[in-house]
C-alpha cells in the first residue's frame, strides 16, 4: 500500500493540513463523457464518523442519507427525521473523511415548501456540515426548487423512482416502473431533475430497462440502489451491505455477516464476566514492583 503523503501547505481556501484533496461536484459530474461513465462511482452511506474514516478510502462519494431514522434511531421511515439530526451525522461523517464528496440528505419537510425555504435549510447543513452537496427527493415538481439552489452555489443531488419520503402516498417500498404511467412518470422526472442543475441522479428501485433508459438519456452520472448495473455507479446502506441486519431488500449483496460476528463477541464477553475470567491480569492495574 502506498504511502499517503501530507500536504502541509496551507492557504486561505485550505487553511487546515490535509492529507489529499477531495473529489469534487465537477469532477464527479465529468464522470460521464459522451453518455458512458467508464469507471464507475461508489458510494456508501454513512452516520458516524469511525464508518466514515473506513469507508473513505475507498468511495468516490458518502451519502449521509436520511435512513439513519431507520438504522441509528430506530425510526418506522425517514419521514420523522429532523434538520439537526443530519446535521448532526454529517458534521461527523465530513471530520472522519477526506477523500470522497460528502452528500446529505434534506429531510422530509425541509425542502418542499418552497425554493426560499430550501435554500435556507440547505445553505444550513452546508454550514453546519461542511459537505458538499445535498440530496433531495422529487422530480418535476422539485424541479424549480433545484433549480433555484443549483443557481445560488449549492450542488444538487437529486433522486427518482422510489422515493422512501413518498412512501404513504406511493402506498409502499415496492419497484417503480410495472406500469406504463410510471415509466413515463420516472424518465420525465429524470429529464426535468437534471435539466434543473442536478449534477448527479439517484434512481432506486426500478426495472433494469428504465435504469437503463434513465443512463443513457440523461448527461450526468445515475447512481443506481435496487436499479441494475446498467447505472453509472452504485450506492447502498452500508449497514444492509455489511449483514447488520436480517432482513434486506433483494438488491442488497451482502459482503460481511457482522451481525453473527457482534453477537458471538457480545457472547464471549459475557461469559467470560460471569465466570469472572475477565478481566484478566492482562487487563488489571497493579502496583508497579
Amino acid at each position: 500500500m502506498s504511502k499517503v503523503t501530507i500536504d502541509t501547505d496551507t492557504s486561505r481556501a485550505t487553511p487546515s493540513p490535509v492529507p489529499g484533496k477531495r473529489t469534487t461536484v465537477p469532477s464527479i459530474r465529468a464522470r460521464k463523457v459522451d453518455g458512458t461513465t467508464e469507471q464507475p462511482i461508489v458510494m456508501l452511506t454513512a452516520y458516524t464518523m469511525r464508518m466514515a474514516q473506513l469507508l473513505d478510502p475507498h468511495c468516490d462519494m458518502l451519502l449521509v442519507g436520511d435512513s439513519l431514522g431507520q438504522v441509528i434511531y430506530g425510526l418506522p421511515s425517514t419521514i420523522p427525521v429532523t434538520l439537526d439530526m443530519m446535521c448532526a451525522h454529517g458534521a461527523a461523517v465530513v471530520r472522519g473523511s477526506w477523500h470522497a464528496l460528502v452528500g446529505v440528505d434534506m429531510p422530509f419537510g425541509s425542502y418542499e415548501a418552497s425554493p426560499e425555504d430550501a435554500f435556507e435549510n440547505a445553505a444550513h447543513i452546508l454550514k453546519e456540515t461542511g459537505c458538499a452537496a445535498v440530496k433531495l427527493e422529487g422530480g418535476e415538481a422539485m424541479a424549480p426548487t433545484i433549480e433555484f439552489l443549483s443557481n445560488r452555489g449549492i450542488p444538487v443531488i437529486g433522486h427518482v423512482g422510489l422515493t422512501p419520503q413518498a412512501v404513504n402516498v406511493l402506498g409502499g417500498y415496492g419497484v417503480r416502473g410495472r406500469k406504463d404511467e410510471e415509466v413515463y412518470k420516472i424518465l420525465a422526472d429524470a429529464r426535468a431533475v437534471v435539466d434543473a442543475g442536478a449534477f448527479c441522479l439517484v434512481v432506486e428501485g426500478v426495472l433494469e430497462d428504465i435504469a437503463t433508459r434513465v443512463a443513457k438519456g440523461v448527461g450526468v452520472p445515475v447512481i443506481g440502489i435496487g436499479a441494475s448495473a446498467r447505472c453509472d455507479g452504485q450506492v447502498l446502506v452500508t449497514e444492509d451491505m455489511l449483514g447488520l441486519f436480517e432482513r434486506t431488500p433483494r438488491f442488497v449483496k451482502r459482503y460481511a455477516d457482522l451481525a453473527s460476528e457482534i453477537g458471538a463477541a457480545a457472547e464471549r464477553y459475557a461469559g467470560e464476566v460471569r465466570d469472572r475470567s475477565f478481566p484478566s491480569a492482562d487487563e488489571t492495574y497493579r502496583p508497579k514492583t
